[in-house]
């Protein structure tokens, strides 16, 4: 029990956005078929139902289906525009009018999805007098999307509680003892090199040094660091996270990815330009032809080092 718990940990940190999508079509596909259910033992109850049992499943998961084809720009607006404190006026105008553009949106894919299916079938879907029934529908629709909203954002705080985030830890260390042959001859220089960053996850702190570092990840607002199959958020831009590593034998390859050098197992180059590089531990990175002339010198350079 205690594997799979750690395997679902584990598939969840790595890749949060797509368990997040299984997560919510899941949902929805659940309710969908509480509510077919519903609805055909409600009509059962009538001697005189014409209803067929291929009506209510097309009508909820033709809803599905339209709710999920909108669900990654519903959640690209729900991150770009999370629930705060501050400014309510201008949060509750800006929900209100995306709440409108989702039912809309949502109502003409599912009206369209019927519409097809009744005809392939020789029938006629009638959606019915076209304003009550978007009033009718954006009910229904305004109060999912206040749902939507809500498990967004609790998602994103469990997540985040679960996979605890690193704070630095510095040490102040001097450039010439670094070994930097650009601070060299500076007696007096010194740089914030941590040896550890320290992870809050839940009621706990781990210390994770920075050596067990494999390789980072720009993710957003965050960098994820790699250490030993776990990933940490770090709140920082990939680019003042390597200044902050810059002794620490970190390289960037990637607009996205930097590496660990005491981690590569190989490198490979491509025709285009490109390149792979394989670390220890079995990971694959891509190597950005727009970094690996910078990565080769620094290569050649931590070699050469005395």
């Amino acid at each position: 029990m205690t594997s799979g718990n750690s395997w679902f940990v584990q598939c969840v940190q790595r890749h949060p956005v797509r368990s997040g999508y299984l997560l919510f079509a899941l949902f929805l596909i659940l309710n969908a078929a509480v509510n077919v259910s519903s609805i055909w033992t409600a009509e059962q109850r009538q001697p005189d139902s014409t209803l067929l049992i291929w009506q209510p499943i097309l009508w909820e998961y033709s809803s599905v289906l339209s709710t999920l084809s909108l669900s990654p720009l519903l959640f690209w607006w729900f991150g770009r525009h999370p629930l705060q404190f501050k400014a309510p006026a201008r949060q509750l105008l800006l929900h209100l009018a995306a709440s409108v553009v989702f039912s809309l949106s949502h109502v003409g894919i599912m009206v369209t999805l019927r519409s097809w299916v009744y005809r392939w079938l020789g029938s006629d879907y009638q959606f019915g007098p076209l304003g009550r029934e978007l009033i009718y529908e954006y009910r229904k629709d305004l109060w999912a999307y206040l749902v939507f909203l809500c498990a967004f954002q609790l998602a994103r705080f469990v997540h985040a509680r679960l996979q605890g985030e690193a704070y630095v830890v510095g040490t102040a260390v001097s450039a010439d003892a670094a070994g930097d042959p650009s601070h060299q001859g500076a007696t007096s220089g010194t740089v914030e090199q941590p040896g550890y960053f320290l992870v809050k996850k839940l009621d706990k702190e781990y210390l994770i040094r920075v050596e067990d570092i494999a390789w980072l990840e720009a993710n957003g607002n965050y960098v994820n660091l790699h250490s030993e199959g776990r990933i940490y958020p770090l709140r920082a831009t990939l680019a003042a996270t390597l200044e902050t590593l810059q002794q620490a034998g970190f390289c960037r390859i990637h607009r996205s990815l930097a590496v660990n050098l005491r981690y590569i197992e190989s490198i490979g180059y491509q025709s285009s330009g490109d390149g792979s590089i394989l670390l220890k531990t079995g990971q694959q990175l891509t190597l950005s032809r727009r970094y690996k002339e910078q990565f080769k010198a620094t290569v050649d350079w931590t070699q050469t080092k005395p």
